[in-house]
């Protein structure tokens, strides 16, 4: 049993897609951070961390002109457009955004080759069936037909996925939620989650997030920090517990064992000089002896 003073919360939430963010941005840097990405903050404290060779670029913005809290984007040539975008907003599961940066720290230490791999162009609608696959393993069923989409959903319909197909207007997708990717949860829309990834992301990295948030382990949460629609929709465990009720004086009544009964005179037999009706000998005959 994991330590309960190691759990950064006092419950387990489950679905994690209904777990909320934890607003602290730090797990997700640290994959990063530990490879040497350079890290500074702006003077309202937004945080921008720059791989060594200023071809990852990735903003925390709790400051930032809209709700994209997460930004993070790959070039070919840092001086040139993003190759791609992935973005993350202020309700996201901080534990999505930390499984793209540890797929992403990973693909950056194999090299160009994979954390700027495209998908492969000779059918990149099954190549990027990789990334559905956790998702329907997990149970997410495939919506009615819309052109242009494929889309999946949650049994419980409070997460889903579409996939755009054909082709795309690039800026449109590292600007807005018209990506090529977008992955959504939540029971409503102030409480509701999304990320989006555009249309080069290598499908690796996006299925680092597909299977995040298809994995059937809870996520540990402070309760009273979780926003209302989440609690009321989410399956709350508590991390330790509670102790069992204290016993009622009638709980310990009727739990005491019960004494034998005391044995009283009239119950032990015993030997009496009284002779009795049941003990008269028979009578002795009369005549002489022999």
């Amino acid at each position: 049993m994991p330590d309960t003073e190691e759990i950064d919360g006092d419950v387990y939430v489950s679905p994690r897609y209904l777990a909320g963010s934890t607003a602290v941005g730090d797990p997700a840097l640290e994959p990063l951070l530990a490879l040497g990405f350079d890290l500074c903050h702006d003077d309202l404290g937004n945080a921008y961390v720059t791989a060594p060779d200023n071809r990852v670029r990735v903003g925390f913005l709790p400051e930032g002109d809209d709700d994209g809290l997460w930004r993070i984007n790959a070039y070919r040539d840092c001086f040139g457009p993003p190759a791609w975008g992935v973005s993350f907003n202020d309700q996201c599961p901080t534990e999505f955004v930390t499984a793209f940066t540890t797929a992403l720290a990973a693909a950056y230490q194999a090299g160009p080759e994979h954390y700027l791999a495209q998908p492969d162009p000779a059918d990149p609608e099954l190549d990027a069936f990789h990334a559905v696959v956790p998702l329907i393993k997990g149970g997410w069923k495939i919506q009615h037909p819309r052109w242009g989409v494929l889309e999946l959903q949650t049994p419980d319909g409070m997460a889903g996925l579409e996939y755009a197909q054909g082709r795309l207007d690039v800026e449109k997708e590292l600007t807005t939620l018209q990506a090529r990717w977008y992955l959504w949860g939540g029971p409503k829309i102030s409480s509701g989650w999304y990320a989006t990834a555009s249309t080069n992301t290598p499908i690796p990295l996006v299925t680092a997030i597909t299977e995040s948030v298809s994995d059937p382990a809870p996520l540990p949460r402070w309760k009273d920090q979780m926003l209302r629609g989440l609690r009321e929709s989410a399956q709350l465990v508590p991390v330790t517990p509670p102790p069992p009720p204290v016993p009622t004086p009638l709980d310990v009544r009727r739990t005491a064992p019960r004494r034998a009964p005391a044995l009283t005179t009239r119950s032990i037999p015993r030997w009496s000089t009284t002779t009795t009706p049941s003990a008269v000998l028979p009578a002795r005959r009369s005549g002489p002896r022999r």
